[in-house]
């Protein structure tokens, strides 16, 4: 069990960290804020270019970890708006949100961090493969969901929705990142050593700020009134996200399609068993919904400690998944 807590104990000491340093004012929530956006900027985008750039395309193209992570995401983002929308009778928009709480990982601010501690510099290429799932298809087809709720009744709302998306993510530093780092890896560049050093040095700020971030962002956050709906968000993000991804890999191998193995194969459920995105309540505040989502992501990070060790402990102790 402690070498279980020797990869999640730093994880969540530096989040302990920044909790404690904007609880007793070394920093402030504005701060945050600010570091937060050179770590979304550059440091995240220059770590996606890096782990891409830096690696044949062989190595970086993994179609089986894609089709079993995204398999998996869809699997519990449609059932979420099901259960959020037909069962629960909430409107379209909340349910968007109730999807994104429950389908969407904290692959930069957590998964990152732990990948790295896991499988070393597998870690960037697992963050990329992640962040492509999370960018080009769950988040796009969230807010398209959340925006056509909110404007009902109005002509043409879902056109605008998908227009808005397509322009939000051409302006991503991430997806540009992700672009040009295959691009470099597609053509077999060598960057020059200056550049590449550069690169290495905003690179490698992103692990520990942003989970210094995350413990800054929850100081002030609260759940009660809303403990149900937190409950069955943080339920479906930390339990049903991974067994929805343990058996899309499981299907599809049973399938004889391409599935992830190995280190892939653990890398793809602990990914889906991260917490929520650690922007999670800031997306929900264009539509008027911080407050629920705000008090997911609390309960959600604070519980994933727990789940996140059990889970790791299981594999461990399971023939195959990590050594």
């Amino acid at each position: 069990m402690f070498d279980i807590l020797g990869i999640t104990g730093p994880i969540y000491l530096c989040i302990l960290a920044g909790y404690a340093c904007v609880r007793w004012n070394v920093f402030s929530k504005a701060d945050m804020r600010v570091l937060g956006k050179f770590v979304l900027q550059i440091a995240l985008p220059a770590l996606l270019f890096n782990a891409l750039a830096s690696r044949p395309l062989g190595e970086v193209a993994r179609p089986g970890y894609l089709l079993a992570f995204t398999l998996g995401s869809l699997t519990v983002l449609l059932g979420a708006l099901f259960l959020a929308r037909k069962l629960q009778k909430k409107p379209l928009t909340e349910s968007a949100y109730v999807a994104m709480g429950m389908s969407c990982s904290n692959s930069g601010y957590i998964g990152y961090p732990m990948m790295l501690l896991l499988f070393g510099p597998l870690g960037g290429v697992i963050l990329a493969l992640n962040l492509i799932v999370e960018n080009l298809i769950k988040l796009p087809l969230l807010f398209t969901v959340a925006d056509a709720g909110a404007h009902q009744g109005e002509p043409r709302s879902l056109v605008q929705s998908l227009r808005q998306t397509g322009e939000r993510l051409a302006r991503n530093p991430m997806i540009v990142g992700i672009v040009l780092g295959f691009l470099v890896s597609l053509s077999g560049w060598t960057l020059p050593a200056v550049l590449s050093r550069t690169v290495h040095l905003f690179s490698g700020a992103a692990s520990g700020l942003a989970l210094f971030i995350i413990g800054g962002n929850l100081v002030g956050l609260q759940v009660r009134g809303m403990r149900r709906q937190v409950g069955l968000i943080a339920v479906g993000k930390l339990l049903l996200h991974p067994a929805a991804v343990w058996g899309a890999i499981a299907l599809l191998g049973a399938l004889g399609l391409p599935a992830p193995e190995g280190e892939l194969r653990a890398a793809a459920v602990l990914s889906a068993a991260m917490p929520m995105l650690g922007v999670y309540s800031i997306l929900a505040q264009r539509h008027g919904y911080e407050g629920f989502t705000a008090a997911a992501l609390l309960a959600t990070t604070a519980a994933s400690f727990f789940t996140l060790s059990a889970i790791l402990w299981l594999m461990r102790h399971s023939a195959g998944w990590l050594g």
